[in-house]
C-alpha cells in the first residue's frame, strides 16, 4: 500500500501535510488545531468545545444556512471534535470540489462570526444533559478524574455548565485569537489531492489574513491521583471504570502497549471478553482501552453490569488484573495479537478519513509519521518481556484507579475490595 506524505510549513507557520491516494476520486479534508480541554483553565472549562459549536454559526464571507447548503450541494458532510489536546473541523468532498471547501473551512476557522451566540449555548446546555442522563458515556470522566484529580486532564471535554452559558462574547472571541493561530494549526487531506497544488490554494485563502503566530504556554504536567470516585445515579446497571496512567504518544513502548491492550481486553477473544461475558454472562460490554496524550497516557477497563452480577464481575477483572502481570501472554495470544492490529492498520489506511487523521494529529504533535512497513516492524519486534514489564509497570496495584456510577454506594465499594485496598485510593467526594 502506497504512502507519500507531504509537508510544507508556509511563511504563516501553518503547516500542510498531505498523503495522494492515486486509486481514488475523493479528497479527507481537516483543519486540526492544537487546542482543547487540557488548555483550559477552570473558569474556561468548555470554551474549546463551544467554540468548536460555534464555527459552524457562520463567518465573515458566510453565513450558518449559507455553509450548511454548500456542504449539502456538494454531497458531503461537514463535521469536527474537540479533544483533550485537539480541535479538528474536517469533511471528505470529491476532488472537484476541495477549492470551494477549502475556501468556507478557512473562513470558519480563521474568521468565525460568532453570532447566535445564545442559541449554542443552549445546544450545548441540553448536550450537557444528555450526556448527564448516559453513564455509560460519562464514567469515563469520571476515570479521568480518579486518574489525573484536578488537573485539566482530569476534566470532561464537553465543559461545564455556568462556563458555557455565561462566558461573554469578548472572551470566546479572545479565547479563538490565541489558540486559532497559525503556528497552532495543521491543514491535511488524504485521497486524490496532488500536494503542490493544495499548498498553493491554501496558501491563497489563508495566508492575506491571518494573524501573527502566538505560541501558547506550555500545558502543566499530568500527575496521577489515584482514586476511588462514584457518582450516585438511580440507574439498572452499575458502570465501572478502572485505570490509571499510561503512556504518552511519543513513548516507544506504545506499539507494545497496542499489543497488550489487544490481549487484555480489544478484542472478542480477550481475556476480558472471554471471562466475563462469553463464559459466565456477567456483561453485555466489557473491554479495555488506551489514551495517549504528549506527556502521558491512560490505561482502563470498562464494564457495565447489573447489581446481582456487579461483585462476581469486578472479582474477575480483579483476577484477570493478576493474571495479566503474572502471565501477560502465550505465544499463540502474542502472534495473534500481533496480527490483529496489523490488519487493523491496514484495513484503516484504505480510508482517505483515517489517513487525513492520521496526517493531521501526528504532525500537529510533531510525531513522526511512520510508514506503513515502519509500523507493521514496530508490531512484529514487540516481544513477551516488553508486553510484561509494561504489565508490571501500569498494572501494578498501587498505580489502579477506580471509578462508577449506580444505585449504591456501599455496593460498589463491596464489589471493588477485590481489587485490593491500595488498588481504590483514597475516596474523593
Amino acid at each position: 500500500m502506497t504512502q507519500q506524505h507531504r509537508l510544507t510549513t508556509l511563511p504563516s507557520g501553518v503547516r500542510i501535510a498531505t498523503e495522494a491516494m492515486p486509486a481514488v476520486r475523493s479528497v479527507a479534508l481537516g483543519f486540526w488545531i492544537g487546542t482543547g480541554s487540557r488548555f483550559e483553565r477552570e473558569s474556561e472549562a468548555g470554551l474549546s468545545h463551544l467554540l468548536e459549536h460555534l464555527l459552524f454559526k457562520g463567518s465573515a464571507k458566510y453565513g450558518s444556512l449559507e455553509i450548511d447548503q454548500i456542504f449539502d450541494g456538494m454531497g458531503a458532510e461537514l463535521n469536527a471534535g474537540t479533544g483533550k489536546e485537539t480541535t479538528s473541523v474536517y469533511a471528505r468532498v470529491i476532488d472537484q470540489h476541495v477549492p470551494e471547501a477549502i475556501d468556507v473551512m478557512a473562513d470558519m476557522v480563521f474568521r468565525p462570526a460568532l453570532e447566535d451566540v445564545d442559541s449554542e449555548r443552549a445546544v450545548i446546555l441540553e448536550e450537557i444533559a444528555m450526556y448527564e442522563d448516559d453513564p455509560q458515556e460519562k464514567v469515563f470522566d469520571v476515570l479521568g478524574e480518579a486518574v489525573f484529580g484536578d488537573h485539566p486532564l482530569g476534566r470532561a471535554i464537553i465543559g461545564r455548565a455556568p462556563v458555557i452559558a455565561q462566558t461573554p462574547v469578548p472572551e470566546i472571541a479572545g479565547f479563538h485569537a490565541a489558540r486559532y493561530v497559525p503556528a497552532n494549526i495543521v491543514i491535511a487531506a488524504a485521497g486524490a489531492v496532488d500536494h503542490d497544488s493544495f499548498a498553493a490554494l491554501v496558501a491563497d485563502r489563508v495566508e492575506p489574513n491571518v494573524t501573527p503566530s502566538v505560541a501558547l504556554p506550555d500545558p502543566a504536567p499530568a500527575t496521577a491521583a489515584r482514586q476511588r470516585r462514584f457518582e450516585r445515579k438511580d440507574t439498572e446497571q452499575y458502570h465501572v471504570c478502572v485505570g490509571g496512567s499510561g503512556l504518552s504518544r511519543h513513548d516507544d513502548r506504545r506499539f507494545a502497549l497496542r499489543v497488550l491492550d489487544t490481549i487484555f481486553g480489544g478484542t472478542s477473544s480477550s481475556r476480558l471478553f472471554q471471562e466475563v461475558r462469553e463464559r459466565r454472562g456477567l456483561a453485555y460490554a466489557v473491554y479495555s482501552f488506551t489514551s495517549a496524550y504528549q506527556d502521558t497516557g491512560q490505561v482502563g477497563i470498562y464494564l457495565g453490569t447489573r447489581t446481582d452480577s456487579l461483585s462476581e464481575a469486578m472479582s474477575i477483572v480483579a483476577d484477570e488484573v493478576v493474571r495479566l502481570r503474572s502471565q501477560p501472554a502465550s505465544g499463540e495470544e502474542l502472534v495473534r495479537a500481533k496480527e490483529n492490529l496489523k490488519g487493523r492498520v491496514v484495513l484503516a489506511l484504505e480510508s482517505t478519513i483515517a489517513r487525513m487523521n492520521r496526517l493531521g494529529s501526528e504532525v500537529l504533535a510533531e510525531a513522526p509519521l511512520l510508514s506503513l512497513d515502519e509500523v507493521t516492524e514496530r508490531i512484529d519486534a514487540v516481544t513477551l518481556n516488553d508486553i510484561g514489564e509494561l504489565a508490571a509497570e501500569l498494572w501494578a496495584p498501587e498505580q489502579i484507579a477506580v471509578a462508577g456510577i449506580g444505585p449504591d454506594e456501599a455496593t460498589f465499594d463491596r464489589a471493588v475490595e477485590s481489587l485490593g485496598a491500595t488498588a481504590v485510593g483514597p475516596v474523593a467526594q
